[in-house]
C-alpha cells in the first residue's frame, strides 16, 4: 500500500520519491508566485505583464520538453517475457 501511495507515480515519470517531491514543490511554489503576480496584474495592469505567461512557458518546458529529452537519452529497458 505504501509503495503504491509514495512510489508508483514518481516511477512513472522516472523519478525517485525525493526527486519528485523536490520537482513538485518547485513547480508548486512557481505557480503560487505566478498566481500572485497575475492577481497583482489584474489590479494594476501595468505591473507583472508577462510574469504569468513566462512561468507557464518555463514550467511547460521543464515538465514536458525536459522529461521527453530525459527519456530519449536513457538506454532502452527490455523486459523478459
Amino acid at each position: 500500500m505504501l509503495k503504491k501511495v509514495f512510489l508508483e507515480h514518481p516511477a512513472t515519470v522516472d523519478e525517485s520519491y525525493s526527486e519528485h517531491l523536490a520537482q513538485a514543490s518547485r513547480f508548486g511554489f512557481s505557480m503560487i508566485f505566478a498566481g500572485f503576480a497575475c492577481l497583482i496584474h489584474g489590479l494594476v495592469p501595468c505591473l507583472c505583464k508577462s510574469t504569468g505567461s513566462k512561468a507557464i512557458t518555463k514550467l511547460h518546458q521543464d515538465m514536458v520538453t525536459h522529461r521527453s529529452a530525459k527519456k530519449d537519452n536513457q538506454p532502452e529497458r527490455y523486459q523478459h517475457s
